[in-house]
């Protein structure tokens, strides 16, 4: 009697090279980890320069570049050294800047802008020449926002925009491919750092409430960030991962 053996998957990006702007921790760590077991080669950077030489360690990854991503001088050297064809560049870097919005002042102001819209303008104009036809950029935006609150500042705006502007990319790029991930809550690094002594209540309450009764993890973002890589169908889209956060908050 013979036993069937079922064939093993071959993995789905063998030969890739991905970009990881943000890759050093949380969600762009995960995105990098599960690129790597795809076959793909990593390539990544952060402002930290220890946290980031021992992601790159942990993944083996082709070669890191600690900079500040908002720095457009700095941008434009890291693409400059990259190789001359890449297959997908994922942006993770930037945070949320939350207050209220009249107490903002202009810098303030700016830099909630520019950490999302005018990097993603940036990261745009100077991997149009490295990445190869039909791979992807793909940015970061959020759902918690779509729902204007007193003490959000001006991230109702940004995340209101930033579809509109990853469709505007995606045609002006194509046919390199744009899209952009919006997750809710995600328990990564910088949420620790933002919620504090709040992040077991904030666990506890997402897990009572969302309908999928547990919280949203990077592997969970890295996850739909390579099927993005890979399904050479999608573009100038916005994909939600929040385990249904704003169907009930």
């Amino acid at each position: 009697m013979t036993t069937a053996t079922t064939p093993q998957r071959r993995p789905e990006m063998v030969g890739q090279t991905v970009v990881v702007i943000g890759g050093s921790s949380g969600i762009g760590f995960e995105t990098a980890r599960r690129a790597r077991a795809e076959g793909a080669d990593v390539v990544l950077s952060g402002r930290n320069s220890e946290r980031l030489k021992q992601a790159a360690l942990e993944l083996d990854a082709k070669s890191t570049a600690p900079f500040d991503a908002n720095d457009p001088a700095a941008l434009k050297r890291f693409f400059e050294t990259l190789p001359a064809r890449i297959d997908h560049v994922m942006v993770t870097a930037g945070g949320p800047h939350y207050g209220p919005i009249l107490e903002m002042d202009f810098e303030q102001a700016r830099r909630a802008i520019s950490e999302h819209m005018l990097l993603a303008l940036e990261v745009a104009r100077n991997a149009a020449g490295k990445v190869r036809s039909g791979g992807t950029l793909l940015f970061m935006s959020g759902t918690g926002g779509r729902r204007p609150r007193a003490g959000l500042g001006i991230i109702p705006a940004v995340v209101a925009a930033m579809p509109k502007l990853i469709a505007s990319l995606a045609l002006e790029l194509a046919p390199v491919r744009v899209n952009l991930i919006a997750p809710g809550f995600v328990d990564t690094p910088l949420s620790a750092s933002l919620l504090g002594d709040q992040l077991d209540a904030r666990r506890g309450q997402l897990r009572a409430n969302l309908p999928i009764r547990r919280v949203v993890g990077p592997a969970d973002v890295a996850a739909l960030a390579v099927h993005i890589m890979t399904n050479t169908a999608l573009t100038g889209a916005t994909y939600d991962v929040d385990g249904g956060q704003q169907l009930v908050e």
